[in-house]
């Protein structure tokens, strides 16, 4: 009996089915991998050189984000304060708050040197992701829904994902990570009288705001 293809053809069926094995396989291991917490960092919370308590500064104190992280509305990175920010209070020659504590050495250093002091990132996207700080802050997004309530937090930790997935969640709908653009900083902010939606639908469509959800906007 005539063979129905030719081995040429045969050949070509049998690569296509081990590619499509091998493809499948990759897919799985690469998706496994890239979802679990290990690489998404969630729950990340590295010791720092110097013990800054966000529960403290931002919490009880009521320290204003945009305080430390000057730039954070003007560009694209929050920017980490500078050890000038941190001597505005800690500075020993003017008797101020804790001038003289060990645990605030390296920011004295740093000040007297103009050495940065070595903080260890804790939000981290992939290299090949682009965000821009003040393009979401100046729409409404605020600091909480992606940092999490850094105000009660004694040391901060990694709180979301931070994923392709976790972003285009919020870019389907951006409505409900919306608020006043005078709340965006005020981690404690909730609605009241009315639903979360149903301002932040108002807020998208005052401010037009039409997140992409195309490979460039974020991929560059």
């Amino acid at each position: 009996m005539p063979a129905i293809f030719s081995r040429h053809i045969d050949g070509n069926v049998r690569q296509a089915a081990v590619g499509l094995v091998v493809g499948i396989g990759l897919f799985v291991v690469g998706w496994y991998y890239y979802a679990l917490p290990s690489y998404t960092r969630v729950g990340y919370t590295p010791d720092q050189p110097v013990p800054f308590s966000h529960e403290l500064h931002a919490g009880h104190l009521g320290l204003d984000c945009t305080y430390c992280h000057q730039q954070v509305f003007e560009s694209p990175h929050a920017t980490v304060p500078t050890s000038q920010t941190c001597m505005n209070c800690h500075n020993p020659r003017k008797a101020n708050v804790k001038g003289s504590s060990p645990l605030l050495a390296p920011v004295r250093e740093s000040f007297l040197t103009g050495k940065p002091v070595e903080w260890k990132r804790v939000h981290k996207l992939p290299e090949f992701a682009y965000f821009n700080h003040a393009l979401h802050v100046n729409k409404g997004v605020s600091c909480v829904e992606c940092h999490g309530k850094v105000n009660e937090m004694k040391v901060v930790r990694h709180d979301q994902p931070l994923s392709m997935g976790w972003c285009l969640k919020c870019h389907d709908d951006p409505a409900r990570s919306l608020r006043p653009l005078n709340e965006v900083t005020n981690l404690n902010w909730s609605p009241e009288g009315r639903s979360r939606d149903e301002i932040g639908r108002e807020i998208a469509e005052r401010l037009q705001v039409k997140a992409p959800s195309n490979c460039q906007s974020c991929h560059r």
